[in-house]
């Protein structure tokens, strides 16, 4: 097999496109644990029961929304739960199945943090952009997506806002 090396240009897209990839997840994160006591994956989870009906999910379909293990989410939600940010109970129609929900505080914990972290996601990628570089960005991520899930099973979480 012959190795289609990268020329100086896509090195140099690739080596940036790494380096985003380490830095901005930590800026995320130090802004959410200063602010709000949350990492950015606490907040990923609570963002995505805030969303969902009734602010509950099944842990495997938060899990599925959230990219994580069963093991990685299920030690999070322990941790929120123990916060009271969310609670666990078995699933009504699948009693094998457990269920996660955003209690009142954790919807507060959302509404509270909510401002700070798009102030960050504004400040790091947003505001560093055009509109048109906006765009592109989105054309150049969803080109990308659709290498790492070609049959499209976790496109309804990045495409809820293409409406």
């Amino acid at each position: 097999m012959d190795t289609r090396w990268l020329d100086t240009g896509e090195m140099a897209a690739w080596v940036r496109l790494a380096a985003v990839l380490e830095l901005l997840p930590a800026a995320l994160d130090a802004q959410l644990r200063r602010d709000a006591q949350l990492t950015h994956f606490d907040y990923y989870v609570l963002a995505m029961l805030s969303e969902a009906p009734q602010r509950t999910l099944r842990m495997t379909a938060l899990a599925e929304r959230t990219t994580a293990t069963l093991a990685r989410l299920s030690h999070v939600v322990q941790r929120l739960e123990q916060r009271g940010l969310l609670e666990r109970f078995p699933c009504p129609e699948d009693r094998r199945a457990t269920n996660a929900r955003l209690t009142a505080a954790g919807w507060e914990k959302v509404e509270e943090s909510a401002p700070g972290h798009v102030a960050t996601v504004r400040e790091y990628v947003i505001d560093a952009l055009t509109r048109e570089q906006v765009v592109q960005l989105a054309a150049i991520a969803d080109a990308v997506l659709h290498r790492l899930d070609p049959d499209g099973a976790r496109s309804a979480i990045y495409e809820r806002y293409d409406r």
